[in-house]
């Protein structure tokens, strides 16, 4: 068997070659491309021989994703993605300095996955629709986190100068597409105050907001509220920032739109769609993100209690001498702890099971989070046997043992 250890960068890849003796046999720098990946597989055909299987080929890489993995893995080698925390310390065992150079992760690298491969987990080989997938999905949710960012900017910047713009709109929301193109006709609290009612309400009917005529009201009168004005020049600059920040908020909130489609396409057309949409607590959007994460490669998670360790949503036990504490894991898949929490949250109102979990769990005297993460981590056990046995969710059968003080696995 060969070992590899593989330090990437945007433009090149340091590899190192080792047998399984742990002896250097190559190292290299391969520029990423076809021409890089061709280099790679002669180093290893001099180096393994005529007779190398691929799946002898053992590469250790600090990442999962990218063209790179993508042809390794397409070739059959056997690829871990080793998470950079792990590369870290295991580097401390050479050197308690904190010297680094890519030689030296190189080396590393190759040495973890020859002597410690049975602690790291290897690339799942999910399928070129689950990878569809988690494209959008993840694409989707980063366009939402870079709304919530930009949103934060803008309320910041008209805290400053127009608060009376942030009580207006408060019923509309103003990450909404409505409130925000009156913020951009009006974004000085003069302009906010000759803010006519046609305007408004043509803007609210643009967008298909009921209760029109209440709205505008009450959007005219937060508008004509007294409030402590900046100088003039000021307020201009003031407007200048905000109505840039809107209009971002604008284009943010048409492209999370459109990916929503495409989301929900890809989604729908993977065969396990209609095992997550049978789950409670799952729409299309919470699915697709659910799925993206946990991959559909069926061979990665040995039970449901590695599903769970992965999730995040079960415990960790912490024992030294007479210290023995149970905590949260804060270390996880942050995308996939967001998701099954949403899940987690609406299974309560729709399913008489969780909720009796959930009731069960604060009868215990946990807090609201550790409760939900209960049943968070209850479902995701529900989701990994429904998986496995190819059948939908069941009410019935997810909670037989309902009745059962639950435990905290």
């Amino acid at each position: 068997m060969l070992f590899v250890g593989d330090d990437w960068a945007e433009d090149h890849h340091d590899v190192e070659v080792q047998d399984a003796t742990g002896r250097r046999l190559a190292t290299a720098r391969l520029m990423e491309g076809v021409e890089g990946v061709a280099k790679l597989h002669a180093l290893l055909a001099r180096h393994g021989g005529e007779d190398l299987e691929p799946e002898e080929v053992v590469v250790g890489i600090e990442t999962d994703r990218g063209p790179w993995v993508q042809s390794l893995l397409a070739v059959g080698y056997r690829v871990y993605a080793v998470n950079p925390r792990q590369a870290a310390r295991f580097k401390e065992r050479y050197a308690t300095s904190g010297a680094k150079s890519d030689r030296g992760d190189t080396h590393a690298l190759a040495d973890m996955v020859r002597i410690d491969r049975a602690q790291l987990r290897p690339i799942a080989g999910d399928s070129e629709q689950a990878q569809a997938v988690k494209v959008v999905a993840r694409a989707h949710q980063t366009l939402i986190w870079e709304r919530t960012r930009a949103f934060q900017r803008l309320r910041t910047t008209l805290r400053e100068y127009f608060p009376g713009a942030l009580a207006a709109y408060a019923g509309l929301e103003l990450t909404s597409t409505d409130a925000l193109e009156l913020l951009v006709k009006a974004p000085t609290p003069e302009t906010g105050r000759k803010l006519t009612k046609q305007q408004t309400t043509a803007v609210l009917a643009r967008h298909r907001r009921r209760n029109r005529d209440q709205k505008t009201a009450a959007i005219q009168k937060e508008l004509r509220e007294p409030q402590l004005d900046v100088a003039a020049p000021v307020a201009a600059a003031y407007a200048a920032a905000a109505t840039a920040h809107a209009r971002l908020l604008l284009a943010l909130n048409e492209q999370i739109d459109a990916l929503e489609i495409e989301v929900k396409a890809h989604f729908l057309a993977h065969p396990d769609a209609e095992i997550y949409l049978s789950m409670p607590g799952i729409g299309e959007i919470v699915g697709a993100r659910v799925l993206a994460e946990f991959g559909d490669d069926p061979t990665r998670y040995a039970s449901a209690k590695a599903r769970k360790n992965y999730a995040g949503t079960s415990p960790i036990t912490r024992a030294s001498g007479k210290v023995h504490t149970v905590q949260a894991r804060y270390v996880r898949n942050n995308r996939l702890a967001d998701a099954l929490q949403r899940q987690a949250f609406c299974a309560l109102q729709n399913s008489p099971g969780a909720r009796r979990y959930y009731d069960k769990q604060r009868a215990r005297d946990l807090d609201y989070n550790p409760a939900l993460r209960q049943v968070g981590n209850r479902l995701v056990g529900i989701l990994h046997g429904c998986l496995k046995t190819r059948t939908h969710y069941d009410e019935a059968t997810a909670w037989a043992h309902h009745g059962q003080l639950p435990t905290a696995a």
